[in-house]
């Protein structure tokens, strides 16, 4: 039975692909790449940014550095909150927190932003504990992310088994996957109905609404 609702932001709490897209294409410029397409950026949202310079614009281990402190100067200042808030989530996390369900949670995002976005919309307080990735990248991945957040969960004595995420990509799936819990995925965000599956989702669905009916019923609808 679920007893600990594991949240992912980006895709799944908030479409912040307008502060993404716009950070990336800045921090680009700095190193004289030009990409006046912003949805040819999107695949920069999930994954952990100085893997994705690297693996997209072949820099090197220096450079992807430089372009994420580039990013982050103008996503700490302009893109923390190019952001919206997707419809119904809100309410559901209300509802689960009435239901008596723990909230977490888990984003590969840095903590701090994490925080600062959550504060932003007025939804710290239903989260029982708020995990991301640390800036000087020792965290970064979502396993990562989710076995620290398993580290200061511990104290409430759950098992995996009481452990759901709710993500959006297949970076999600993949990392819960690897950690030992379930998946439960949204089409709305970022990546495919497939993809999700195929990285280990137990089921995606199009409303949020729908992945709590879900949860209340322990996997059957």
């Amino acid at each position: 039975m679920i007893k600990a609702i594991l949240w992912d932001l980006d895709g799944t709490i908030i479409n912040s692909e307008e502060g993404i897209t716009k950070c990336v294409q800045y921090a680009l410029r700095a190193h004289g790449i030009e990409e006046p397409d912003l949805t040819k950026l999107q695949c920069f949202i999930g994954p952990p940014l100085g893997r994705m310079y690297r693996e997209k614009y072949h820099m090197s281990e220096e450079e992807a550095w430089q372009a994420v402190a580039h990013y982050r100067e103008r996503f700490d200042v302009v893109g923390i909150f190019e952001c919206t808030l997707y419809d119904g989530v809100r309410e559901t996390m209300a509802s689960l927190q009435k239901k008596g369900y723990i909230q977490a949670l888990a984003s590969s995002k840095p903590e701090p932003a994490c925080r600062r976005i959550l504060a932003h919309f007025g939804l710290t307080e239903y989260f029982d504990e708020i995990a991301g990735a640390t800036l000087d990248g020792a965290i970064s991945t979502k396993h990562e992310v989710l076995k620290e957040l398993g580290r200061r969960l511990a104290d409430r004595e759950l098992s995996k088994e009481e452990l759901c995420l709710i993500g959006d990509t297949r970076y999600d799936a993949a990392g819960a996957k690897e950690y030992g819990i379930r998946t439960i995925g949204v089409s709305y965000g970022f990546g495919t109905r497939e993809e999700q599956i195929a990285a280990g989702a137990e089921a995606v669905f199009d409303r949020i609404e729908e992945v709590e009916r879900y949860i209340e019923n322990d996997g059957r609808m």
